[in-house]
């Protein structure tokens, strides 16, 4: 998932500029162009705001604990530029943010669909019934949830930042093993909280998935300051990890 750092559009003149209450759902980042969050695939990237984690490591934290320090991008706007970039973008990526916490997120996703673009999702798995509503209508074509830790609770809430329903990320992840739709398994590894047992671990109960793609933790603004500047693995280590996880995955 690209950061909310990174640069959006910005807005052409003031009339374009509407209050939170206009807007159906607030859009707070707009990439327009990534070439990394849909892999095969050229996307723009919406950001929304809030969550319902405090995951430590969170890189894009200020749409969670600062959301108004984010200008609203127009809706309106938004579906202007996409429809100028057909033949150019395959699709959009919603990401945040949680995106299912929002009760308008569905018509957001009608509307762009109605451009004729493919959406994929990133969630954290917290609501079930709402990504399940989402992949059964077609309103998704592609979700990545990310598992944030072992399944147990105590290692689960250190990850997440929050007490979290593991019953419900079971679900999802159930859910989603069925293949209605595509979808990957991410986890962020962070030293701090994720040993090589906990990921051969986690790999174990995913068994039968497509796949769980290993992130490494960016240290440079972490939601925790504590774990600002901390070394994360090295890749070698990542990727010698992903190919472990791959066995146990596709045993």
């Amino acid at each position: 998932m690209e950061s909310i750092a990174q640069e959006v559009v910005s807005l052409p003149h003031e009339g374009l500029r509407r209050t939170i209450s206009e807007e159906a759902i607030s859009i707070k980042g707009f990439l327009e162009t990534s070439f990394v969050d849909w892999p095969g695939k050229v996307v723009s990237v919406l950001f929304l705001p809030q969550c319902n984690f405090r995951c430590p490591f969170c890189h894009n934290h200020s749409l969670i604990i600062n959301p108004e320090g984010h200008e609203d991008i127009p809706r309106t706007y938004i579906m202007a530029r996409l429809a100028e970039l057909e033949g150019w973008v395959d699709g959009v990526c919603i990401s945040g943010g949680e995106p299912t916490i929002h009760p308008r997120l569905p018509a957001l996703i009608a509307e762009i669909k109605g451009l004729g673009l493919l959406v994929k999702l990133d969630t954290n798995g917290s609501r079930p019934h709402v990504l399940q509503s989402l992949v059964e209508e077609g309103l998704v074509d592609c979700v990545a949830m990310d598992i944030k830790a072992p399944l147990d609770e105590m290692s689960y809430a250190r990850a997440a930042g929050a007490p979290v329903d593991l019953e419900k990320i079971r679900k999802s992840i159930c859910f989603l093993q069925k293949g209605k739709v595509e979808y990957q398994f991410r986890t962020t590894v962070v030293p701090a909280l994720h040993k090589e047992e906990d990921l051969l671990h986690l790999a174990h109960h995913l068994s039968g998935s497509s796949s769980l793609t290993l992130q490494n933790f960016r240290p440079a603004d972490p939601l925790d300051p504590q774990l600002k500047g901390t070394s994360p693995y090295p890749e070698e280590w990542l990727k010698e990890m992903g190919e472990k996880i791959g066995s146990i995955l596709h045993h």
